[in-house]
Order: C-alpha cells, then sequence, then structure tokens
C-alpha cells in the first residue's frame, strides 16, 4: 500500500474505539478538521461501517482494523498503516503492543486501552484519543486532535461532555 502525503491547513481529528456508537458531541468535536484517522474497533455489526461513511461526511477518512472489527466490511482495513502529513509520519495501528519498533515514524496513533495518552517517548509521539464510543469502566470519552506544523507535531486530547 502506497503511503498517502497530505498537505493539510487544519489538524487531524482522532478517534478510536467507538464500538458501533458515534455520539454527536464526537461529530461537533470533529467539524473543521482536514483529515479524520479512525484508530479501530469502529464495531462489529454490519451497519456499524456506517460510522466510517458519516465521518467522511466531515473530513476525508483513513482507518485501521481493531480486534472488535469481525463483520465482512472491516475486512478491508488494513492492521498498519502510514501517512505523511505536512511533512511528519505517522503510523496507525489499533494495539500498540501490535507496532513494530523498527518503523520509521514520528508518531504512533493506537487506541485498544481506551486510555488517553500523549505523551513523547524516545522522540516519538505516543498519541491515543481515548475512547469515543461506549464507556469503558470510569473512564473518560475522550477523542483528540493533532497539529502538523512546519516546526511542531503536537496533539492534543478532548473530552466528550456527558
Amino acid at each position: 500500500m502506497d503511503t498517502p502525503t497530505l498537505e493539510l491547513d487544519a489538524p487531524v481529528g482522532v478517534i478510536a474505539d467507538t464500538h458501533g456508537t458515534l455520539r454527536d458531541e464526537a461529530l461537533a468535536m470533529l467539524q473543521g478538521c482536514g483529515l479524520i484517522v479512525h484508530l479501530g474497533d469502529v464495531g462489529g455489526r454490519a451497519r456499524d461501517e456506517a460510522i466510517l461513511t458519516r465521518l467522511a461526511e466531515l473530513a476525508p477518512v483513513h482507518a485501521v482494523r481493531g480486534n472488535v472489527d469481525t463483520a465482512a466490511w472491516a475486512e478491508a482495513l488494513p492492521w498498519h498503516r502510514d501517512l505523511v502529513v505536512n511533512g511528519w509520519r505517522l503510523h496507525l495501528v489499533h494495539d500498540i503492543a501490535d507496532f513494530a519498533p523498527g518503523t520509521p515514524c514520528d508518531a504512533v496513533l493506537h487506541g485498544h486501552s481506551h486510555k488517553a495518552r500523549n505523551e513523547w517517548h524516545d522522540g516519538r509521539l505516543l498519541f491515543n484519543p481515548g475512547g469515543a464510543g461506549r464507556r469503558r469502566f470510569s473512564l473518560p470519552l475522550t477523542l483528540g486532535k493533532l497539529w502538523a506544523e512546519e516546526t511542531a507535531l503536537r496533539g492534543a486530547i478532548l473530552h466528550l461532555p456527558r
């Protein structure tokens, strides 16, 4: 698969672990993004593909497959995906345990744990937007935004209202 190279003037919306639920609040928070990435666990039912379709009404979408993405439509989603946004190399994977540390990238965008993460480790941004679908345990519902600017790559975790 070729690595798409994108030039954006807007942030990248980052969402994961919707598990069949796309909240209106999440859609509102993703408005104005130049790209949306979904980091897996879209949902395991046939109708859950509509989540990606709805997100694509806001901006182009790149998604990876998660462990609950078992419906026939999800077989087309890759387990890993690489993108270059404004010169920054982004690696998308659902579970960070499936990330090969030798992968050349500036950031690893991952989901799975539902625990938001926005930290630099060994010169690489590790970014998990948390879970935006069904509440898991007592974790908050969150998504993220990533700004790929000329001199900096930075992310923010955004809390969805209850």
